[in-house]
């Protein structure tokens, strides 16, 4: 056979996926359609032309189609794709310029368990352009909804357990209810991952009309985020001396020199950076060497348990003294019991957060926290 195409019906017309010739000027042109009804894919997938045909001059459906003398085709064979429910969705055909009276059924079945692998493969790559296309759809309508609120989770500082500020993090209210990672991961994936981040900034801002004016405020961005066009006016440089940003310290940093960049005009003028999951095992401690941030903030794998590890304290007293000889608070979070508290008071971290200290509130009730941690203050 001279030319083979595979074929998808979209919209009442058939566009040609993949096209090969033994030919060098192939008249089947990859992304090109044509009316559904003007092509032979067409009526074979209606079962109203045979799927083997020695020369279609002698079929009375195929003699009429202008493209018949128009390529021309003589000796043609064609098998609909078809979806597991049995719908076609498109032709493996292959077809010669003259008559072949030498076909058999034995060719058409060869071209129908070549069509059994490519129906596979398209299928495949269906389901997984409706998955995006649900997932996109998804973030969207989050984003056009605001559909989401943000809570706050107190952060003391350990000498004398002063309220200092709040982390901002994000809750979703669309069901099922998924953790924020999810969402933000999601987001990223299908090229929202701006737009989702940027919201929940937004709405993180607002809440310094209602807080204290001496608490900082934590946000969680990541380094695309920062490197956007997006980040130098989300916030106002009336706000920059009360607000973190904290970048998790797996996160990839497509250039060291392009983020100090982008983050120094907002530094300048009293933005602190903070580097998250130090100490965790997937961590590289890449980010603290190369963008000197203000705080380095201990993983809470490396602090869940740590007054029964002598491993856990031993890496995080090195820490803590690294954080200090650099000029660096070191917060310690997901802090649970009274008793890694305890240790981690010890070691000399300087700050602390986790459900011991406080959950994750909604803006109303963080506002109302007094501004010392009475439990803590009698430990101090």
């Amino acid at each position: 056979m001279d030319v083979g195409f595979v074929s998808e019906f979209l919209n009442g017309n058939r566009v040609f996926r993949f096209s090969d010739s033994e030919t060098y000027s192939n008249p089947v042109v990859v992304g090109a359609s044509d009316p559904l009804d003007k092509s032979f894919c067409y009526y074979i997938a209606r079962g109203l032309m045979p799927e083997i045909m020695h020369d279609a001059r002698e079929n009375p459906v195929a003699a009429q189609l202008p493209v018949t003398d128009a390529l021309p085709v003589g000796a043609h064979l064609s098998v609909p794709l078809r979806y597991d429910d049995g719908t076609p969705f498109g032709t493996l055909c292959c077809f010669s310029f003259t008559p072949d009276r030498t076909l058999t059924t034995r060719d058409l079945g060869v071209l129908r368990l070549c069509a059994d692998v490519v129906s596979a493969a398209m299928q495949k790559d269906r389901s997984a352009a409706l998955d995006l296309e649900a997932r996109r759809s998804r973030i969207e309508q989050v984003i056009a909804a605001g559909d989401l609120d943000m809570v706050f989770q107190p952060l003391y500082r350990v000498a004398d357990a002063q309220l200092i500020g709040f982390e901002a993090l994000s809750r979703f209210r669309p069901e099922p209810r998924r953790p924020p990672d999810t969402w933000f991961a999601e987001a990223e994936a299908v090229g929202l991952g701006e737009e989702l981040k940027f919201l929940a900034v937004e709405r993180a801002l607002t809440a310094f009309s209602r807080l204290d004016p001496t608490l900082r405020l934590t946000l969680n961005l990541s380094p695309g985020a920062i490197l956007g066009p997006r980040f130098a006016s989300a916030i106002t440089e009336a706000l920059l001396h009360r607000v973190v940003i904290e970048l998790t310290e797996h996160a990839e940093v497509p250039s060291y020199e392009a983020l100090r960049s982008a983050l120094a005009p907002a530094r300048a003028k009293g933005l602190r950076l903070a580097i998250d999951d130090v100490g965790a095992g997937h961590a590289t401690f890449r980010h603290v060497l190369d963008l000197a941030p203000e705080m380095i903030k201990l993983d809470r794998s490396l602090v869940h348990g740590i007054h029964t590890d002598n491993a856990r304290r031993a890496l995080a007293e090195a820490l803590t003294m690294y954080g200090r000889r650099i000029g660096c608070e070191v917060v310690a979070e997901g802090i649970e019991t009274a008793d890694d508290y305890a240790i981690l008071q010890d070691i000399g971290v300087t700050r602390a957060q986790g459900y011991l200290l406080g959950r994750p509130l909604p803006l109303a009730e963080a506002a109302a926290l007094p501004l010392r941690h009475g439990t803590l203050a009698a430990r101090a």
